[in-house]
């Protein structure tokens, strides 16, 4: 055996090193082609209610509520059709709207001068 593998040592060599690297791909491969958590109607509705209370602290005159708002009915829209990653991702972007005010109408300007009518406030 000693003297196979003095003739075939290189191949050794070569061969168990490569092995080892294709078995550890395949390894990564089948993670990171499992499916990963994918998110709920729970997680959906959590999400839309952290920007609910979020945009309730603007008032209802505020552009960004208005798109906070808009953000928020689509992330329904989008449960109602068992999309729930884009339920999540239109949540957050209220979320941000709300946090970082990216809509601010200019002074003395009111929603309705822009067209828009202001929301009625949720009992």
């Amino acid at each position: 055996m000693l003297p196979g593998c003095l003739v075939l040592g290189i191949w050794c060599t070569v061969l168990a090193p490569a092995h080892a690297d294709l078995e550890a791909g395949h390894t990564a491969a089948a993670a990171h082609n499992a499916e990963p958590d994918e998110p709920t109607r729970e997680a959906c509705e959590a999400a839309v209610a952290k920007g609910r209370a979020l945009a309730d602290t603007l008032p209802t005159s505020d552009l960004s509520r208005v798109f906070a708002e808009s953000y928020l009915h689509q992330a329904m829209v989008e449960a109602g059709n068992g999309e729930f990653d884009d339920c999540i991702e239109r949540a957050e972007d209220a979320v941000d709207e709300v946090k970082e005010r990216r809509h601010v109408l200019p002074p003395g300007k009111t929603l309705k001068d822009l067209g828009l009518r202001e929301p009625e406030a949720r009992r």
